[in-house]
Order: structure tokens, then C-alpha cells, then sequence
């Protein structure tokens, strides 16, 4: 009996582990969470705003060929079509798609061409759009220029998408048959006239591709007589200003034929004469911000005045610059270049001692009356427009005459007749006693000289 005690004592101890154990390990499962089963292929539903709408401009240009052709050749049917299906055929998407169909008549190709994707389907095209119009006579071509300006006085929205669509078309111009050419142009200067499209788009033309044809030259001239036929040479000169072409128009012709010549020859035989008018002009525009940018630069710089005065002659001869022209452009740059007292009482002082600085510079640039006179009303209206300098007119013209930039008989031509009418009562007399005592000088002049006769 005593000798089986140890082997039971064995037994309860090893008993008592086992249950430890099992314990130990009900637990742990009992706290550990069970996954769930999963069924293969299971689909999981995707939130509405998480899909993503597949892009089908194939889709979309089918659904308006056919509504084009529900409304037939009636403009005004299309217009109400185009009207109502925005709300439906999601325009915001598809916009440029939509512009492509209304001028070509399908989806664009880079290149010009038609898509024919989908042509298993149905037909990939219309003749409803510019260039399926019966003809380019502009009564006809301005219906269908409507059709846009409808659409987008409807949909706001489409305005941009349409100024990038027509870089992209202009593009392309290569492509198109030169019918479609002039029919595109003419819609282009009615759009452009209209304020619908951006002028700023022609400047598209100016590719390499596109000016070494000739397309460019061909395409701006058309939109350019058709602006002029339809409204007068103003829009024309406007809407090269605000394509930012005034300047440029040399870069339409061929790199090798850019001369004055061929420039000439082009607009004459396209009936332009009058663009080179406006060109001329705008040369002259040109030189003259050259000259006026040089003498600000040189003022600001301190630069001496005869330095100043050769760079403005050099200037001037070179691009044929009118005396008057010159010393406006002077007197302008170096009334800017100063901060003005405010103080009336100083600004007198401050203004002549400047003025003084300058005086070689005007008497160089004034050796004709008209010169003379155009600077003696640019005083004029200075003074005029700037208060402080109200008292100071007659103190400038004074300075001037000593200084021999006016002379005496420039001055009472001025007094005269050849005022502005800017302040022109207290401008004469300021003046009164000054030209008084000229003539009167010119008097004892004369007297003296028959005395020397005698």
C-alpha cells in the first residue's frame, strides 16, 4: 500500500496539468474571432458615385445624327432640337464631339478626316453642318453660324470648349476641301464680329504647315474681306488688334517672300488695299512705342542729353518719324520721368530747373514751326491736365524761348490761332503781357533795321 502512493501522486499531478492545459486552450478559442465564410465569386455592389461613366463619343454622335435628321434641312428645327437635347446627351461631356459634327459633320481625324468608326451601325456623317450648307454666299453661311450662337447663348459652358475646338480645326485646314476652307472662314469673321468667338483663335494659322501652303495667308484674308463686307474696314482693323495680329502680318506670308513687294501683291489681289493702310499705320504705331520706350529707358537712366539726342535721331531717320511725332514723344518722357511735387508753390521751380536739363534735347528736335507749335500745345494741355502746373505755362514758354526751342513767331501763332481750347482763356492771358512785349520788340526791330536802311 505504501509502496503505489507515489504512482497515484504521479497520476493527480499529471491529471491536474492536463486539465491546465485544456483550459488554457478553451480559452484562447473562445476569445479568438472567427472569420467569416466567404462564398467565391461573391459581387460586391459599388456605390453610385464610385462608377465611372464609360466615355462613348461614337455613341453620342449617333444619337445626333439621328436626331439632325429627324429635323431635316429646317435650321430652325435643328435649333430646337439642339435646344432640348442638352439636357439629355450630356453636351458638358461631349462638346467638342458636338462642334466637330455641326462644322464637318462627323468626328474629326487628326488630319481633317471623318471617323467611320461604328459605320457597321449607321451612317457616320451629316450634310446638316457648314460644310454640307447648298452653298458660301453669306445669307446662307450666317443661318448656320446661328446654329452656334443659339447653342451657346443656351450653354453657357460650350463657349470655351468652342474656342479650343476651333484651335484644333484650324489646325487641320490641310484637310478640308477648299470650299469648306472659305465656308469655315466666312462662319470664323462672323463669329469673331459677333463677339462669339475670341479673335485671339486665328492666331492657331500661324503654323508652319499651314503658312508654308499658303493656307494661312488664303484662310486669314477670307475671314478678313468677309468682316469687311459684312460690316466695314473698322471691324477689320479691330479684330487684328484684338487677335493680336496687327503686327504680324508679315508672318503669313512665306519665310522666302516676306517683302514689302509680295505683302502688297497679296492683300491688292485678295481686295485689301485697305490692310495696307492699317499696316502702314501700324508700323508707324510701332516705331513710334520703339522711339517712345528708348527715351524713357535713356531719362530714367540719366543718360546725357547728347547721347539722348543722337539715339533719337538715329531712331527717327530710320523709321521715318515726322518732326511733330518726335518731340511729342520727347516732351512726353520727360514729364513721366519725374515724381511732381505736390505743392504748388514748389512744383515751379522743380519743373524749370528739369526742364532746363532738356532744353538742348527739344532744341534739337525743333527746327521746323510745326514742330515748335505741336510742342507749345502739348505744354499747354499738360498744364491744363495737371493743376499744380496751372501758374507754371507761362514760366515754361519763356524758358523756351530763351533757351531757343521756341521762337517768337511760332509763339504768337500760337497765341493766335494756334491754341487748344484746353484752359485757353488763362493760358492767354498768362501770356498776354509776354507776347505784348514781343511785338513790341518786333517793332523796335523793324524800326532799328529801316533806320540802318536810311
Amino acid at each position: 500500500m505504501v509502496a503505489s502512493l507515489p504512482r497515484c501522486s504521479s497520476l493527480l499531478v499529471n491529471t491536474g496539468f492536463l486539465s491546465l492545459v485544456l483550459f488554457i486552450f478553451f480559452v484562447c478559442c473562445m476569445t479568438t474571432k472567427a472569420e467569416k465564410p466567404t462564398l467565391q465569386g461573391q459581387r460586391i455592389k459599388t456605390r453610385k458615385r464610385d462608377e465611372k461613366a464609360k466615355y462613348d463619343p461614337v455613341g453620342f454622335r449617333d444619337a445626333i445624327l439621328q436626331g439632325l435628321s429627324e429635323a431635316g434641312s429646317d435650321l430652325e428645327a435643328v435649333n430646337k432640337y439642339l435646344d432640348q437635347a442638352g439636357s439629355k446627351l450630356k453636351y458638358r461631356t461631349y462638346g467638342e464631339t458636338l462642334f466637330d459634327i455641326l462644322i464637318a459633320g462627323g468626328i474629326l481625324t487628326p488630319g481633317g478626316g471623318i471617323s467611320e468608326d461604328g459605320i457597321d451601325s449607321g451612317p457616320v456623317r451629316t450634310d446638316m453642318c457648314i460644310f454640307g450648307s447648298p452653298d458660301d454666299s453669306y445669307e446662307t453661311l450666317r443661318g448656320y453660324a446661328a446654329v452656334f450662337t443659339r447653342l451657346m447663348r443656351r450653354y453657357k459652358y460650350l463657349e470655351k470648349m468652342f474656342y479650343e475646338e476651333m484651335k484644333k480645326v484650324l489646325v487641320y485646314l490641310k484637310g478640308f476641301r477648299e470650299g469648306d476652307r472659305v465656308r469655315l472662314a466666312r462662319c470664323v469673321a462672323i463669329w469673331t464680329s459677333d463677339s462669339l468667338l475670341d479673335p485671339k483663335v486665328l492666331t492657331t494659322l500661324l503654323q508652319d504647315h499651314l503658312v508654308k501652303d499658303g493656307l494661312a495667308a488664303d484662310f486669314l484674308c477670307e475671314v478678313l474681306l468677309t468682316a469687311k463686307n459684312l460690316r466695314d474696314i473698322t471691324t477689320v482693323r479691330s479684330l487684328l488688334r484684338k487677335a493680336g495680329l496687327d503686327s504680324r502680318l508679315m508672318e503669313f506670308l512665306q519665310a522666302n517672300k516676306r517683302t514689302d513687294e509680295n505683302f502688297k501683291n497679296l492683300f491688292q489681289q485678295k481686295g485689301l488695299e485697305e490692310i495696307l493702310g492699317i499696316h502702314r499705320s501700324l508700323e508707324k504705331e510701332t516705331s513710334l512705342k520703339e522711339l517712345q520706350t528708348y527715351l524713357t529707358q535713356q531719362v530714367n537712366e540719366g543718360a546725357s542729353v547728347r547721347e539722348i539726342t543722337v539715339g533719337v535721331q538715329e531712331i527717327a531717320k530710320k523709321n521715318n518719324i515726322l518732326e511733330p511725332q518726335v518731340i511729342s514723344a520727347i516732351w512726353s518722357s520727360v514729364m513721366e520721368a519725374v515724381e511732381w511735387n505736390k505743392k504748388e508753390e514748389l512744383v515751379a521751380d522743380q519743373a524749370l530747373k528739369h526742364l532746363r536739363v532738356y532744353a538742348p534735347l527739344f532744341a534739337a528736335n525743333t527746327q521746323s514751326d510745326r514742330a515748335e507749335l505741336t510742342l507749345l500745345v502739348k505744354v499747354q494741355e499738360f498744364c491744363y491736365d495737371n493743376m499744380n502746373f496751372m501758374k507754371v505755362f507761362q514760366k515754361i514758354v519763356v524758358l523756351f524761348y530763351r533757351s531757343e526751342v521756341l521762337s517768337e513767331e511760332v509763339i504768337l501763332k500760337w497765341y493766335k490761332d494756334g491754341h487748344a481750347t484746353k484752359g485757353k482763356s488763362i493760358f492767354l492771358d498768362q501770356l498776354k503781357k509776354f507776347v505784348e512785349w514781343l511785338n513790341n520788340a518786333e517793332e523796335e526791330s523793324e524800326e532799328s533795321e529801316e533806320e540802318e536802311e536810311d
